[in-house]
């Protein structure tokens, strides 16, 4: 039976993505040894790593634009640490939009002084703060785009004269932006790229080598892409899987055309969430994920039934985060609308039930 997998992460890849990558780990462009088995010094995966770098520019229109993209690992949590390591030499800002923002929050502290220009906190982090002022003489501003646990997305992004840093892990390539306007981003791939093990960075080099700390070479996005992203051994099947979802995507029509999808996916989930009665959302509406739909019941007493529905039905990983509670329903770039549809008939199903 065919699963329909809604998994925050790590997420639903493409079909043809896991053919070619499991066929990779058998033999690696008929070299008679596994992707996992040869050089990453070799030719055949320094292209793929060339080619997985080129991609992530083309498709976000950054290319000749002074930006480079690196596949690091250590996830956004080591970034959390890398962006303010090597940009901040007194002081940043950070809007707090829930638990991945906290945790950038943390870390940052630990080499100078964090201002928290606006925060969602007050209500659970159920929308995207507004009204707040971007104080100046800030080293950078950082923002999570995205807040996978809480179902809540930036539709606009706020003007400041310091570098714009987001952390865009749970919808990179899913919509339509002017990537032009971020100094850096970063995003663990395990989200809406590829599996866990490799993070995406695309950093402004003019940015760069302002502060006056020395940064442990590991640390330092300088050296990383003096080395052309192999300063050390890399993820070889994750970059590799990465770089195959990305060329999935392009030939898809790049991000314009996996945009129309994903609003159609959203269309179609919140307004069944907004007209059936059994069940409320959780995000403010203006603020709502296209990602990451948050919802609840609005009748505990019928979970068990519900759940037993979406089990027969070959739905996964529906469970929302403990902080929320209730269902979330990830809707990453891969995922089909004919998945999508079959979770609203389960939900249709449940009002009759209700």
């Amino acid at each position: 039976m065919k699963k329909h997998n809604f998994s925050a992460g790590p997420c639903i890849l493409p079909k043809e993505v896991l053919l070619k990558a499991s066929e990779a780990v058998m033999d690696f462009n008929g070299s008679g040894l596994s992707l996992i088995e040869i050089s990453h010094r070799s030719k055949d995966f320094v292209d793929v790593m060339e080619n997985a770098r080129s991609l992530v520019l083309e498709l976000l229109d950054l290319k000749d634009k002074g930006y480079q993209a690196l596949f690091l690992q250590g996830g956004a949590s080591l970034e959390f640490l890398m962006v303010a390591n090597n940009l901040m030499e007194t002081k940043a800002g950070y809007l707090n939009t829930g638990t991945w923002s906290d945790k950038a929050i943390k870390e940052a502290k630990l080499y100078g002084e964090v201002i928290e220009v606006g925060s969602s906190k007050d209500k659970n982090f159920n929308y995207i703060p507004k009204g707040y002022s971007v104080p100046s003489g800030l080293d950078y501003l950082h923002l999570t785009s995205n807040n996978t646990i809480f179902g809540t997305q930036f539709k606009k992004f706020p003007k400041s004269d310091a570098p714009l840093v987001c952390d865009m892990s749970s919808d990179i390539f899913s919509r339509n932006l002017d990537f032009s306007q971020f100094d850096l981003i970063y995003a663990g791939a395990q989200k809406n790229m590829g599996p866990a093990g490799a993070t995406l960075v695309v950093v402004k080099e003019d940015i760069l080598g302002k502060v006056s700390r020395k940064i442990p070479s590991m640390l330092d996005y300088q050296v990383h892409i003096s080395k052309e992203s192999m300063f050390n051994t890399p993820p070889v099947f994750a970059v590799y899987t990465c770089m195959l979802t990305l060329e999935w995507l392009k030939n898809l029509g790049g991000i314009s055309a996996i945009e129309e999808i994903n609003e159609k996916k959203g269309r179609l989930l919140y307004s069944e969430i907004d007209l059936n009665p059994v069940f409320k959302g959780y995000a403010n509406k203006e603020d709502r994920s296209l990602m990451n739909a948050t919802f609840n019941l609005t009748n505990e007493s019928l979970k068990t039934t519900f759940e037993n529905l979406l089990k027969e039905a070959g739905i996964n990983g529906l469970n929302g985060h403990r902080s929320v509670g209730g269902y979330r329903a990830s809707m990453y770039n891969a995922l089909s609308l004919e998945s999508v549809g079959v979770l609203v008939d389960v939900m249709s199903e449940m009002e009759q039930k209700g």
